[in-house]
């Protein structure tokens, strides 16, 4: 049996609303809660002790979004997570030269640094710093930071060095990261504490170097191998050639955007080298997402499908065999099936037996999908039984997938035709190649075990 690969939500509900018997009761809150605390149990058990840096704008501060995104900020300490913020300064820097009426000057896409530039950006970086620690003391009843006892530290942490010429262009005191000081970091994070790096560097010889905030996050990351990096931008990710935003690329999908000029807007082509460099280096993942969505933070790290771009060192799906240890992922895909009546119930005994004819679908960790092979070699016929698709992945592919998995597997088999039984997803077997039946047409062993209360509905497609 199989359920179909839904185009959206709105459909699938429909559907089964459509069903005889088949609507579900409308859930309560408390319901609804406890759904959602256990749909984000394992982010929370996945992120205890983990590394976090998460980059921003000048711009974060100045229209006042830290004062909301500290309230994450506070859950996410409260949940383990070691916390390092990277803050930017451009605006700040372009408003106190305005003000000075002296012109900033560029070359590729980095500022000319001279004295008066320097000076704004030492006295910007150290009012941001303020701010930020102002805004993280907070405490107030009845809100998000209640109870909230974050200690943030800052400091000399990253030894940066000149860039020199670029070009002919002499970009004086705008340097690049040289080292970053781990230990020092380290010892902060060990006590809790969260740490805050400014977009400046230090020379051993006590100069001070203006730096970009894409390679000081990037560098940070890289060296305290943190399990993200994270970016809070204007926009909202990478776009594709329409418009829509990517939420997956690997590295190499990255960088062939980058080769081919495909990246806009023009902080992507900042921020997006800088989270592909970080996972070539070590880093586990890089996430861009807006500043400007209300708990973009919090929706991109526990939510399945996030709201931004994530950028990883592989793919994250895998379709593979099934294991022991996935026993507990696909009966979670299967038992809501099984409730409903869309799945015939297995035995448990009996599903771990025969794990070994499941596939399954992997996506970031999570069992997204399953389906199993059972092959009648004597009549060169197989069933596809037991497919399902987490509700959050359907009209995504992840059920043609799965199809076609076990059709390959099914030829290496050498069986002549496959065959499901379903009653309620037989239109989308239908456009996947399969052709209504008779029961007579089952193998002689399924056809003795056809259930006829059930009425379940005979599909074949000959391989």
């Amino acid at each position: 049996m199989a359920i179909p690969a839904q185009k959206d939500k709105k459909t699938a509900v429909q559907n089964v609303a459509k069903t005889p018997g088949g609507a579900r009761p409308r859930l309560s809150a408390q319901d609804r809660f406890i759904d959602w605390f256990q749909s984000v149990a394992p982010y929370i058990h996945a992120f205890r002790g983990k590394v976090f840096v998460i980059a921003f704008g000048g711009e974060v501060v100045a229209d006042g979004r830290f004062f909301h995104l500290t309230h994450d900020l506070n859950l996410l300490a409260a949940l383990g997570v070691k916390l390092v913020l990277v803050h930017g300064s451009r605006r700040q820097i372009e408003a106190k030269l305005k003000t000075q009426k002296i012109r900033s000057r560029f070359a590729e896409k980095l500022r000319i640094t001279d004295a008066a530039a320097l000076q704004a950006a030492m006295e910007v970086a150290g009012t941001l710093r303020v701010q930020i620690e102002a805004l993280l003391s907070m405490g107030l009843p009845n809100s998000p930071m209640a109870g909230a006892d974050i200690r943030v530290a800052s400091g000399n942490f990253v030894t940066a060095r000149p860039i020199g010429v670029v070009d002919g262009v002499d970009l004086i005191h705008t340097g690049e990261v040289r080292k970053i000081d781990v230990v020092a970091i380290q010892r902060r994070l060990k006590d809790d504490e969260l740490v805050v790096i400014s977009p400046l560097g230090y020379s051993p010889t006590g100069e001070v170097f203006n730096l970009a905030l894409g390679d000081v996050a990037a560098a940070t990351a890289v060296a305290l191998k943190a399990d993200k990096l994270i970016f809070l931008m204007e926009s909202a990710g990478v776009t594709g050639r329409r418009g829509e935003l990517l939420r997956e690329l690997t590295v190499r999908e990255a960088r062939n955007l980058l080769t081919r000029g495909r990246v806009a807007p023009e902080e992507m082509q900042t921020y997006l080298p800088a989270a592909v460099r970080a996972c070539e280096q070590g880093v586990g993942r890089s996430h861009l997402i807006s500043g400007h969505l209300d708990d973009s933070l919090l929706l991109e790290l526990f939510t399945h499908k996030g709201v931004g771009t994530l950028v990883t060192p592989d793919p994250l799906e895998t379709l593979r065999h099934a294991k022991i240890e996935d026993i507990g992922g696909i009966l979670g895909l299967i038992e809501p099936l099984e409730n409903e009546g869309i799945l015939v119930k297995r035995n448990r005994d009996l599903l771990e037996m025969e794990i070994d004819r499941f596939w399954v679908l992997e996506h970031d960790r999570l069992i997204i999908g399953c389906a199993a092979l059972y092959p009648f070699s004597d009549e060169r016929s197989g069933e596809l039984a037991g497919l399902a698709v987490h509700p959050e992945f359907r009209g995504r592919g992840a059920g043609e997938r799965l199809l076609a998995a076990i059709e390959k597997r099914a030829r290496g088999l050498r069986l002549k035709q496959l065959f499901v039984l379903t009653t309620r997803a037989e239109h989308w077997f239908v456009e996947r190649g399969f052709i209504e039946t008779e029961v007579s047409a089952l193998p002689q062993k399924k056809k003795e075990l056809y259930n006829y209360s059930r009425r379940s509905v005979v599909l074949i497609k000959k391989l």
